[in-house]
């Protein structure tokens, strides 16, 4: 029978504190080190459910060793091999992953804490962050390092560097937020185009596509790192307040009039822009739709606020940069974004 579901975050935390932690103060006691779960997986951003229980699962957690101590990281490892207990809480200790199918190994990943923050975010936040490394990092990598639970951290650098990155600096932040209103200015006329001229297919998608970049506005002004697209919309509804925006934008992409449909975007669309005049970043901006120039489209202008939000940028060069924005802002690809080194190329 399979064991009783404990949500991944508490089974890790449980795991540490009473068999990896004890193990380790034992054998190791000179070690300082930090015990977490950090990094890929739905339980780290606490979107786990018993469906997750079906594939590399089971109770894992890292071990991150100052980097003095990195070499002893091999064996910190053979002693777990042989001191943890086959079975935790009814789960499996050694259990396959897809990455490394048909090898049952425990997944107590002992590293140095410098190879690993470089492996997962490409740079090491222990040192200055710059304009680069805020940019070429993908969102969903941010909020891997900044979510998931820290079980123990003894000298305290694993903390610091998940403080420095738990939301982007002003400039920064500022910066991705005129981006993403400059990616829904592009396209909020062309719902009312597409289904002008006869392809409501094409007015659909592109409502579609809208819905996912005001998503992904909202989380960026609630200081949410916006997860990739399997959880996007999981994330988003957890927002305080989201019911209303969440209904406006589910009708947008499920109704087929594309009047009805432009209707329920305009509702999101001042929903969106009045959560940014209460962010007071910059001054109040009209939060009422408008015709498209004199076309019978009804937009917000989007822009508008991109513009607002560009002139206060204190910083000349972070002003001055196209509203490309960050690397996941205008790369679309799993893949390329996966890569770290092509991100920041």
């Amino acid at each position: 029978m399979s064991p009783v579901f404990i949500p991944g975050l508490q089974l890790a935390r449980e795991f540490s504190t009473t068999v990896v932690r004890p193990l380790l103060e034992e054998q190791f006691p000179q070690a300082g080190y930090a015990a977490a779960l950090l990094g890929p997986g739905s339980e780290v951003a606490g979107f786990d459910s018993p469906r997750s229980a079906d594939h590399d699962w089971g109770p894992r957690l890292q071990v991150f060793l100052p980097d003095r101590d990195a070499g002893i990281s091999a064996a910190v490892t053979a002693m777990l091999s042989s001191r943890l207990p086959e079975y935790f809480r009814g789960y499996p200790v050694a259990f396959p992953v897809t990455s490394d199918p048909g090898t049952a190994t425990h997944r107590v990943e002992v590293t140095g804490l410098g190879g690993w923050l470089e492996r997962q975010l490409g740079f090491d936040p222990r040192r200055e962050v710059t304009v680069l490394d805020w940019l070429a990092t993908p969102t969903q990598r941010l909020a891997e390092f900044v979510g998931g639970a820290v079980f123990h951290d003894a000298p305290g650098e694993l903390t610091s560097a998940r403080t420095r990155l738990a939301w982007y600096p002003r400039d920064i932040w500022l910066y991705v937020l005129a981006c993403q209103w400059q990616r829904i200015g592009q396209e909020e006329a062309f719902p009312g185009r597409c289904a002008e001229a006869g392809d409501d297919l094409g007015s659909a998608v592109i409502a579609a596509r809208l819905a996912r970049d005001l998503m992904r506005l909202c989380l960026l002004m609630h200081r949410r790192y916006p997860p990739y697209s399997k959880w996007l919309g999981t994330a988003f509804a957890r927002l305080p307040g989201a019911d209303g925006l969440t209904a406006s934008l589910a009708a947008a992409v499920a109704v087929a009039d594309w009047r009805t449909r432009e209707q329920h975007l305009c509702a999101a669309y001042a929903a969106a822009a009045a959560l940014h005049n209460q962010l007071e970043l910059t001054s109040p901006l009209d939060t009422k739709v408008r015709r498209f120039h004199d076309r019978p489209y009804l937009v917000i202008d989007a822009g508008r606020f991109a513009a607002a939000l560009r002139a206060a940028i204190t910083d000349a060069h972070l002003r001055r940069l196209p509203l490309t924005g960050a690397i996941d802002q205008y790369v679309d690809s799993t893949d390329a974004v996966g890569d770290l080194d092509l991100g920041r190329a």
